[in-house]
This record gives C-alpha cells, sequence and structure tokens, in this order.
C-alpha cells in the first residue's frame, strides 16, 4: 500500500513547512527590511547632529561681521581689521568665504564670485536675524549663513546683505563618524540577536517537540487521552482537540470490533445451518425432500440477511455517519404512521390487526433515518411475538413538552425480570418460541439514547402482552420577538414613571 503523503504532492510540500523556519522568517524579515531604514534615518539624523555646532559657528562669524558695518548717514561703513579676516581664514580642513554687498550687487568687501541669494528671499526677512541657505561654488558645496543690516524704516534698496560660507568637509567627517559609530556595533549586535533568537525559539519549541516525541512513543493501539498537566496554556487547544478526536476514534474502533465479534458470533450459525442443508440437497433425489431442503436454506439465508442488516444498522448507530449527521425537525407522527403502512401486508398476512393512534402532530428534534429503524425494530419485535388474531397498536401522544411512543400488543408477554434484559444484544427470553437474532431491541436502545431517551418494556396492565414505551423531548418553535412600539405613546406607556 503506497503512502498517500508521497503520493499527494500538496500534501508532500506541506510536510517540508518548518514551524521553526516559518517563525524565524517572520521574526527576522521585518528586521532586514528596518535595517536599511535605519542607516537611512542614522544618516540623516548624523547630518542634522553634524551641522549644528557649525551652523553655529557660521552665526557668530555673521554676527562679529555685522557689528563691524556701521551706517552713517544712509551709507555703510565697514572696519573690518586684517586680524579678524585672518580669523576667518583660519580654518585648516574647509574653506571659509564671505562677502558684504548692497542690494544692487555692489561688493563692499569679501570674496568675488561667491553666489547671493535669490531675490525672492530678500522679501519677507528682518534684518538683524540671522538665516541658512545651501549652494555650490567652484563644484564645492557651501554651507552660507546671512542676514541683513538696515536702518529702522529703510527701504529694500538700501539694505546691507553679510554673508558667510564654508565647505561641508568638517560636517561630513562629522556626520560619518556618528554614523559608523551607531552602525558598525549593529555588525555585532544583529548576528548576536540572530543567534539569541534562535536558541530563543529552539527553547521555546522544547514543549511542541517533547508533545511530538510523546505522541510518537505511544503503541498503535493506544488511545487513551494525553495528559494536559505539562502542555503550554498555547497547546492546550490542541491537546485537547487530539483528545477528542482520540476518543472519537476509541468509540469508533470499540464499535467496529464489537461488529466483527458480533458477527463472527452470530454468522457461524447460519452459515453451518446453510452449508449442511446445502449437503442433504445434494444428496437428496427425492423432489419433494430437494424441495424442502431449499425452502430451509431460502429461510436461513433470509434469516442471515435480516442479522447482517441488523448488525450493519447497529455499527452506523453507535459510531458511524447517521451520528454525525445534523439532527432536524420530524414529525414523528407522520414517521409512525408511514412505518405501520408498510408492515400493514407483513401484519395482514399474519393475521394480526396492526393499528395506529396519535392525537395531532408530534415534532421532535432527531435523524429520520435513526427513528425509522426504531419504529421498524420495534414493530417487528411486537409481530412476532404476537400470535394470529392478535392486536399490535402504534401509539403517539403529545404534550406541551414531551411526545410519547408507544407500541402494545396482546402477545406473549414479558416478565419484569426480562424487562430490561431484552435491551442487551442477543438476549431473547428463555420461552420465545420465535425466530430473531436479539438484535432489535438493542438497536432501538442505542437510537433512543442518541436522541436523550430510554427505551423501556413492561408487561400490559390491560392483560396479556406487552408495552414498549418511549419518550422524546418535544420541540417548539421559538418565540417571535416583541413588535416594536407603533408610536411615542406606546413607548410612553410602556415606560416606567420617573419622580414620585
Amino acid at each position: 500500500m503506497s503512502d498517500p503523503w508521497q503520493s499527494n504532492p500538496a500534501a508532500s510540500a506541506e510536510t517540508e513547512r518548518s514551524l521553526f523556519g516559518e517563525i524565524l522568517d517572520w521574526m527576522l524579515a521585518p528586521l532586514l527590511f528596518v535595517w536599511p531604514l535605519s542607516i537611512a534615518f542614522t544618516h540623516y539624523f548624523a547630518n542634522n547632529v553634524a551641522n549644528y555646532p557649525y551652523d553655529q559657528a557660521l552665526r557668530e562669524h555673521v554676527t562679529a561681521i555685522a557689528r563691524q558695518v556701521k551706517l552713517i548717514n544712509g551709507k555703510p561703513v565697514l572696519s573690518l581689521p586684517a586680524s579678524a579676516r585672518a580669523l576667518l581664514r583660519a580654518d585648516e580642513t574647509d574653506s571659509v568665504y564671505f562677502h558684504v554687498l548692497t542690494r544692487d550687487g555692489k561688493l563692499l568687501a569679501g570674496d568675488k564670485g561667491i553666489p547671493s541669494p535669490a531675490a525672492e528671499l530678500w522679501q519677507g526677512a528682518i534684518p538683524g536675524e540671522i538665516y541658512l541657505r545651501d549652494a555650490e561654488f567652484n563644484g564645492q558645496d557651501l554651507r552660507f549663513a546671512y542676514t541683513y543690516v538696515a536702518e529702522a524704516q529703510a527701504p529694500l534698496d538700501r539694505w546691507i546683505l553679510i554673508e558667510v560660507a564654508e565647505t561641508t568637509e568638517k560636517r561630513t567627517q562629522l556626520a560619518n563618524k556618528i554614523v559608523a559609530s551607531v552602525i558598525l556595533p549593529q555588525f555585532v549586535i544583529i548576528p548576536l540577536a540572530v543567534m539569541l533568537v534562535w536558541f530563543g525559539l529552539s527553547r521555546g519549541l522544547r514543549p511542541l517537540n517533547r508533545l511530538r516525541k510523546t505522541i510518537e512513543s505511544r503503541d498503535p493501539d493506544d488511545l487513551s487521552p494525553i495528559a494536559t498537566r505539562r502542555v503550554p496554556e498555547e497547546l492546550e487547544p490542541l491537546v485537547e482537540a487530539f483528545n477528542e478526536m482520540m476518543e472519537r476514534m476509541k468509540k469508533n474502533v470499540g464499535a467496529q470490533q464489537r461488529f466483527v465479534a458480533d458477527a463472527a458470533h452470530q454468522m457461524r450459525t447460519p452459515l453451518t445451518g446453510l452449508k449442511t442443508q446445502a449437503q442433504f440437497a445434494m444428496r437428496e433425489s427425492d423432489p419433494e425432500a430437494l424441495r424442502h431442503a431449499l425452502r430451509q436454506i431460502a429461510t436461513g439465508v433470509d434469516r442471515a440477511g435480516r442479522l447482517v442488516n441488523q448488525l450493519l444498522t447497529l455499527a452506523r448507530t453507535e459510531g458511524g455517519e447517521e451520528q454525525q449527521q445534523p439532527a432536524v425537525v420530524v414529525d414523528l407522527a407522520r414517521l409512525m404512521r408511514e412505518s405501520v403502512e408498510d408492515w400493514v401486508m407483513v401484519a395482514i398476512e399474519r393475521g394480526i390487526d396492526l393499528g395506529f393512534e396519535a392525537n395531532g402532530e408530534a415534532m421532535i428534534e432527531g435523524r429520520p433515518f435513526l427513528l425509522r429503524e426504531l419504529a421498524k425494530n420495534l414493530i417487528d419485535n411486537a409481530l412476532r411475538y404476537t400470535p394470529r388474531g392478535g392486536h399490535v397498536t402504534c401509539r403517539i401522544v403529545t404534550n406541551p413538552q414531551t411526545i410519547v411512543l408507544e407500541v402494545e400488543d396482546d402477545g406473549i408477554g414479558i416478565s419484569e425480570e426480562h424487562a430490561e434484559l431484552v435491551f442487551e444484544r442477543f438476549y431473547r427470553v428463555d420461552d420465545a418460541t420465535t425466530e430473531g437474532s436479539g438484535l432489535g431491541l438493542a438497536i432501538v436502545q442505542e437510537i433512543a439514547v442518541l436522541h436523550g431517551s430510554r427505551a423501556s418494556l413492561r408487561p400490559n396492565p390491560a392483560g396479556k402482552g406487552a408495552i414498549a414505551r418511549l419518550v422524546f423531548t418535544a420541540w417548539n418553535p421559538p418565540p417571535p420577538p416583541p413588535p416594536p412600539p407603533d408610536d411615542f405613546s406606546e413607548l410612553y406607556r410602556q415606560s416606567p414613571p420617573i419622580g414620585p
């Protein structure tokens, strides 16, 4: 027999998936996605941090130059000593530039050719405020700090622009150092984190591996539940579901074992009788004796067929597919009436008066197939133990909360001591003179228990015979929801009064 997992590519692909690997992927994949983002954010903030001290130095240079600009009768006068100019040029890493310009672009002091701010930057500016901007000069990136000097209420064309610029080499070096100080440790931290995650997952999945080993080490015939004492909280639903499945499997296996045992035990005698009758018929030359033997064989075949059907019905009732079918609302009175109609011709052939009584609908929740089997076995049992000329009455009594099913006969009856034993398998009363397997009432009891009831058989209080009785819970439709109030006056009448 081939392995279904090997023959199913989809199933084989499913078995190759590792829970450990999948959890690890879901934990590390976001980390690998976030890492480049962290580098980008680190670089951005490193530039901001690196710019801050150098921008502050540029502001101080601009402020120092602005102090040296005087406006006399509206004309600018700049007194910048050589020592101050030398101080601006003292940077060994970056190049520093400055210039002082009028509104029309006239250079008062400083370096020529430095790009001036666009005309729109003059609009809305406030004299004395220091502004920052970036520009390019001679293929170098420059960082500018600039301000405007003007008398109060002076027109825009009489403003003086003071700018100081420097290249960004020191800023770049500082930003790279900050980025390196943050990123380089991550090359150690991230592999360490991966190892710790790997170790943590290995430890965290240990209960799952222990559960797997527990299941693998069980004997094939061990269907006992798994203890949940040491099972983690997350695995308890899985273990409980597994235990429920094992319980259902145990029930099904028990039903199959009982079916095999019952079939092996009960079929041995009919088959032996059939073989004996067949051997007898083979030796007979008298036509009448041969016909008699063939009739015995036909009777034995009917008996064996009925026994097989009852065994199959019992197996389906105990743990088969019928228990898994959802219950539906059934009119037991109608179902019983149809079952009685199916047995009318059999009752007429046996000379028995078969009747049915009901006082209306009898709605219950159940499985129609099993209820028909229950009715069939009750009627068959009553007809078998009722002599010719007797009476069998099937009765349905409907009450508000219960539905009572009774099958009454005036046959050979039953004693109190046998009334409970007849519902066991293959049990037949000692003085029974009819043929049977002793499974009919056992099937009835199994179906009754499945529908929340119990079958009983007691002597007929009216005289001879017996009464089989079952009580089912009546099904009542749920009440309709109350209608909404028609208007606010109705709502007010239903509301309790407020106040004394």
